[in-house]
């Protein structure tokens, strides 16, 4: 199958991801009540892990890991309809995976929906501009190595769950696949289709812009 290496890579960084947000969110509480310090360990865990990934899967598959880049992506017609189209098929797959890894590997039940509730117009202005900052970094920084970019993402979604209200998921599949847990990160999945809307419109407002103002291609 062609690009079953890009695919592949997708699919396993996305899982890889997912087991770190969920998995560390699943340690902190397993050691504390603390939630600050429950999302510091978290934080951590997420910023690291997009490093290394962004580094190991960049040169494979681009390293989207995120429906929302490669839409981006597509509109910018760095990547075919096709190609996409299982890249964000991938990535959705990778990511429940991912939470189900992390849910067995802590002694609970592969599948717990969450009722964790992450709702309000505040929630969602908050993914709009954690999704907006992800997509200015990464193509703003197009033209840098794998490593600037992988170091710049990292640092700015580790900072960004400190920063903003909704703990700046940025993600479509991490949305749709943190369902799947009712543990510290999870979300009901009666939040999801406003979450990936405002997702989705953080990312396309990003374009916008910066094709305006830095003529971006």
């Amino acid at each position: 199958m062609k690009n079953l290496d890009k695919y592949f890579s997708e699919f396993l960084g996305t899982l890889i991801l997912l087991l770190a947000i969920v998995g560390s969110g699943m340690m902190g509480q397993s050691m504390t009540d603390n939630e600050a310090v429950i999302l510091l360990a978290n934080s951590l865990a997420i910023g690291f892990t997009l490093v290394f990934l962004i580094i190991t899967f960049g040169k494979k598959s681009g390293a989207h890991f995120n429906p929302a880049v490669t839409l981006i992506m597509l509109l910018l017609k760095n990547i075919k309809p096709k190609k996409a189209i299982i890249y964000i098929i991938m990535q959705i797959l990778g990511a429940c995976l991912g939470v189900m890894t992390a849910n067995v590997i802590f002694g609970f039940d592969a599948v717990e929906f969450s009722t964790k509730y992450r709702n309000g117009n505040n929630i969602l202005l908050s993914e709009i501009i954690s999704t907006f900052g992800l997509l200015m970094i990464i193509l703003l920084n197009q033209k840098n190595k794998t490593e600037i970019v992988a170091g710049l993402v990292g640092l700015y979604i580790g900072a960004a769950i400190w920063f903003m209200s909704s703990t700046a998921f940025a993600n479509p599949a991490v949305s749709i696949a943190r369902t799947l847990t009712n543990t510290f990160t999870g979300i009901h999945f009666s939040n999801i289709i406003y979450f990936v809307i405002a997702q989705l419109l953080g990312a396309i407002l990003c374009l916008v812009v910066l094709k305006k103002i830095y003529k971006i291609k």
